[in-house]
C-alpha cells in the first residue's frame, strides 16, 4: 500500500470522526428549567399526598361520630374535599406526564437528524473499509521500506480503525436511543390516557357527592324536626369552635404584623369576599320560626368571584375541616384578634403562612353549609365573637 493511499485513508477517517466527536452525546441532562419544573411537580405531589392521608384519617373520625343530622353533612363535606385532593393529584400527575412526553417528543426529531448524519458517515466508513480493507500488521511489515515507516503506518491506521469503530458504535447507540425514545413516547401517551380516564371517573364521584349534599340540605331545610335538630347541633359545634380558639390563643403568638394594629382598624377593613349578606350577626329568626344566635355573618359571593381574601395581615393558624363549619381557615392578627373563614371549597394557603391584607386565602364553597355556596365569616377578640359589620368598611 503506498504512503499516499495510507495518508488518504487517515484523512478520510478523521474527517468522519471530527464532527462526530464535537457533537454532545445523547443522555445529557435537561436544562435547569426542566429540572426545576420536575422538582416543583414532586413537591406539589408530596403536598397533595399529605393532604389525602390527613383527609382519609379525618373521614375515618367522622365515620365514627354519632349518626346525627349534621354529621351526615360533615361526612359528605370531608369526602368531597378528599375527592378534590385525589382529583388534584391526578391533574399534577397528568401535567408532569405531559411535560415528560413533550420533552421526549422534542428530542426525537433531533435524534433522527443526528442519526441521518451518522448514517452518511457510516456509509463513507464502510466504503473506506471496502476499498482499503482492514489493515494487517504482517502485510504492512512486508511492504514497509524501513522500521520508521512501518511504525508510522501502523499508528496512522490504528487511528483510522479506531475512528471507524467509534462511528459504527455511535451509530448503533443512537439507533438504540431512538428506539427507546419511541417506546417511551408510546408509554407516556398510554399513561396520559389512563390518568385522563381516572380523572374523569373521580370527577363523576365528586358530582355524585355534590348531589348527595344538595339532597340532604333540602331535606334539612324542609323538615321542621330535622331543621331544629340541626340548629341544636350547630350551637354545640359553636361551643367546640370556641374551645379550639382558646387552644390556639394559648399558643405562642407570632408578634407584631405589618400595618396598623388590628384594634385600630375598626370600620376600615375590606370585605373578605364580594357578595351579599344572607345571614346577619346576632339573634336571628330562621325557618319554622326558630331562633338562632349567629356568631358571624354568611355572605353569598357574587357570581364568578369566589376568591376569599385576608381582611388584614396575619398568620394562618388553622386550615382544616371543622365539623359544621366545613373547611375552616383561621387567621391570627395579634392583640387577641382572629378572623374565621368557613365553608371553603379549597385553601390557597397553608398552616403557618404569613399573609397581608387582600391575600387570596381560599375559594368559597358549600362544605357543611346549609346555604349553598357561601362564606361564613367571624371576627373574634380574646376568643369571643364580635360583630364583623362594625369592622368592615360600610358599603
Amino acid at each position: 500500500m503506498s504512503r499516499r493511499r495510507i495518508v488518504t485513508a487517515v484523512l478520510s477517517g478523521w474527517l468522519f470522526l471530527a464532527p462526530h466527536l464535537a457533537r454532545p452525546a445523547f443522555g445529557q441532562s435537561e436544562p435547569d428549567a426542566a429540572s426545576a419544573q420536575a422538582g416543583e411537580y414532586e413537591k406539589r405531589l408530596a403536598e397533595i399526598r399529605g393532604d389525602i392521608e390527613r383527609l382519609r384519617a379525618k373521614l375515618g373520625d367522622e365515620e365514627k361520630r354519632e349518626r346525627s343530622v349534621l354529621s351526615q353533612l360533615d361526612r359528605i363535606a370531608v369526602r368531597k374535599r378528599l375527592l378534590r385532593s385525589e382529583w388534584k393529584l391526578l391533574q399534577v400527575q397528568l401535567a408532569r406526564t405531559r411535560a415528560d412526553r413533550d420533552a421526549v417528543g422534542r428530542s426525537i426529531p433531533e435524534m433522527r437528524n443526528a442519526l441521518a448524519a451518522d448514517r452518511d458517515r457510516l456509509a463513507r466508513v464502510l466504503l473506506t473499509i471496502y476499498k482499503h480493507g482492514r489493515f494487517s500488521v504482517a502485510r504492512y511489515a512486508l511492504e514497509a521500506r524501513d522500521l520508521r515507516t512501518f511504525v508510522d503506518q501502523i499508528r496512522a491506521l490504528e487511528a483510522v480503525a479506531g475512528a471507524q469503530d467509534r462511528v459504527i458504535a455511535d451509530f448503533l447507540s443512537r439507533l438504540a436511543a431512538l428506539g427507546q425514545a419511541d417506546r417511551e413516547l408510546g408509554e407516556k401517551e398510554a399513561e396520559i390516557a389512563a390518568l385522563t380516564k381516572q380523572s374523569t371517573a373521580k370527577q363523576a364521584e365528586l358530582e355524585a357527592e355534590e348531589k348527595k349534599n344538595r339532597t340532604l340540605v333540602a331535606q334539612i331545610k324542609t323538615n321542621q324536626k330535622t331543621y331544629e335538630q340541626a340548629i341544636g347541633e350547630l350551637n354545640q359545634r359553636a361551643r367546640e369552635l370556641e374551645k379550639l380558639l382558646r387552644d390556639l390563643d394559648s399558643r405562642p403568638h407570632p408578634g407584631v404584623f405589618p400595618g396598623l394594629p388590628f384594634g385600630e382598624t375598626r370600620g376600615r377593613l375590606d370585605w373578605p369576599v364580594n357578595g351579599r349578606i344572607t345571614q346577619n350577626y346576632g339573634l336571628q329568626r330562621g325557618s319554622f320560626n326558630t331562633k338562632t344566635e349567629n356568631n358571624g355573618i354568611e355572605i353569598t359571593p357574587s357570581p364568578g368571584d369566589l376568591t376569599i381574601r385576608a381582611i388584614h395581615s396575619g398568620k394562618v393558624v388553622y386550615a382544616d375541616f371543622f365539623p359544621s363549619y366545613g373547611n375552616l381557615l383561621i387567621l391570627e392578627h395579634g392583640g387577641g384578634y382572629h378572623s374565621l373563614y368557613g365553608h371553603c371549597a379549597e385553601f390557597l394557603v397553608r398552616n403557618g403562612d404569613l399573609v397581608g391584607p387582600g391575600t387570596p386565602l381560599a375559594v368559597a364553597g358549600d362544605t357543611a353549609s346549609l346555604s349553598g355556596i357561601s362564606l361564613y365569616f367571624e371576627i373574634r377578640y380574646q376568643t369571643k365573637p364580635v360583630n364583623p359589620l362594625l369592622w368592615l368598611r360600610r358599603r
